[in-house]
């Protein structure tokens, strides 16, 4: 049943990617598969047109003598942003899923509702960012401020059920027993026992706000265009080989960030808290 399920969910993604080697379609049925001009195409490697255009390259890091580590623009510019905005979660949403789940208060109710409650969809506060904030549309600063707060109750909620899970008072009280600050006590011990918690809302917020569409289309920074904005070019005028090139090239970066992200937050973790 398991092997079933699974083979149900990988089907579309392993169709899409082998779709993406072909050179069209006949029915549903991909033709002449091995080549790599659909990928050319999306990675801005071949030559396009008007609403063809692929992503530009940008420098990511300048070397001496004039060489540097040249980028796709747009997959640079949506990594960046979605992490932004996962940084804006785990400073934010960690210390209020934590507050929510250790301590009773005045207007608790109110705070566990909106943490964990979406917003508002991403069009309604595009439109309301354009009215409240004009300063920050078409900024990326408004863009990773926005995908923080579409996307904070994923983090409180994961984080969140994370802290229920462990005898918080008793912790505190062993760590400050023997001597530890309460800000020690809470970075050193409490968060990095919550791990895998602020793992799986990291990778959750990064995944969402990299294809969040509605947010983007109406504020997106000028020039370099969300990862988002690229996927809706490549499928509303591409046909299916080249369409399904730009969606596994977005399958790839997902895989490739994810994996980045609990390699990173589990050195992370072990250095806080010095395991």
């Amino acid at each position: 049943m398991l092997a079933a399920t699974l083979a149900f969910l990988i089907l579309p993604v392993a169709y899409t990617f082998v779709g993406s080697f072909a050179t069209r379609m006949t029915g549903v049925v991909p033709e002449g598969l091995g080549t790599l001009d659909n990928w050319r195409v999306v990675l801005g490697l071949a030559d396009t047109i008007g609403s063809q255009r692929s992503m530009g390259w940008t420098t990511l890091v300048a070397l001496p003598n004039g060489i540097g580590i040249q980028v796709p623009a747009e997959l640079a510019f949506s990594v960046a942003l979605a992490l932004g905005g996962v940084a804006i979660n785990v400073v934010v949403g960690v210390p209020i899923a934590y507050a929510v789940a250790r301590y009773d208060f005045r207007g608790k109710e109110w705070v566990d509702a909106f943490s964990v409650l979406p917003l508002v969809p991403g069009v309604v506060l595009g439109v309301a960012f354009l009215r409240a904030y004009p300063n920050l549309s078409a900024t990326s600063f408004g863009l990773i401020v926005g995908y923080s707060l579409l996307k904070a109750p994923f983090m409180v909620m994961a984080v969140r059920s994370e802290f229920e899970s462990m005898d918080l008072r008793r912790i505190e009280e062993s760590a400050r027993s023997l001597g530890a600050s309460w800000p020690r006590t809470f970075l050193t011990v409490i968060v990095p026992q919550a791990r895998s918690g602020i793992l799986a809302g990291a990778i959750i917020c990064w995944t969402l706000a990299a294809a969040e569409f509605n947010f983007s289309y109406i504020v997106y920074a000028k020039g370099t265009q969300p990862l988002a904005l690229f996927l809706q070019r490549h499928i509303s005028n591409s046909a299916f080989p080249q369409a399904a090139a730009a969606v596994s090239l977005f399958f790839c970066i997902v895989v490739a960030v994810t994996v980045a992200l609990q390699r990173l937050g589990n050195r992370g973790f072990d250095a806080i808290g010095g395991d």
